[in-house]
């Protein structure tokens, strides 16, 4: 037993990280960040105790680090994951979309395929005209009109 001790005062760090492994497993299985925050504070105090800190000083170490991890980073890092990514929805989800022209577009109109709907449409730089079976992407939509420019990716035509 005694041996086991001189080997941990020696090797402390050794200790923290297995503590940190453990509290990091520990967080994959409750998804909540608190046991990784409490996993880097355990990372902290080996890193107190690899440059020479007693127990004392680095369970300090270890606790503040982890309690400001819980205080400042957590909250920081929940709302992120809370947002999520943006959806669009309606008119705003049809831009970027590809469509197929069905009556050629020029400046004056024309009808493209976008997602199953038939849509007016008019080419984006209005001096072109786009012919029928191309390929388009749907840079904007305004009102009921796709403004398109035919679609640089000729293996979907």
């Amino acid at each position: 037993m005694s041996n086991l001790l001189n080997w941990l005062g020696d090797n402390l760090w050794v200790a923290w990280i297995v503590v940190a492994g453990l509290l990091a497993a520990i967080e994959l299985l409750t998804l909540d960040l608190i046991f990784l925050m409490l996993a880097a504070g355990a990372v902290a105090g080996a890193g107190a105790a690899i440059l020479g800190a007693g127990p004392v000083i680095s369970i300090l170490v270890a606790v503040v680090f982890a309690l400001s991890m819980l205080g400042v980073v957590r909250p920081v890092a929940i709302r992120h994951l809370k947002q999520g990514p943006g959806v669009r929805t309606g008119i705003a989800a049809l831009v970027g979309k590809t469509g197929v022209v069905v009556e050629p577009v020029h400046a004056n109109g024309g009808r493209v395929k976008i997602g199953g709907e038939v849509w007016t449409a008019r080419p984006y730089d209005d001096q072109l005209t786009i012919e029928a079976g191309k390929t388009v992407d749907v840079l904007t939509i305004e009102g009921v009109t796709a403004y398109v420019h035919e679609s640089e990716k000729p293996w979907l035509s």
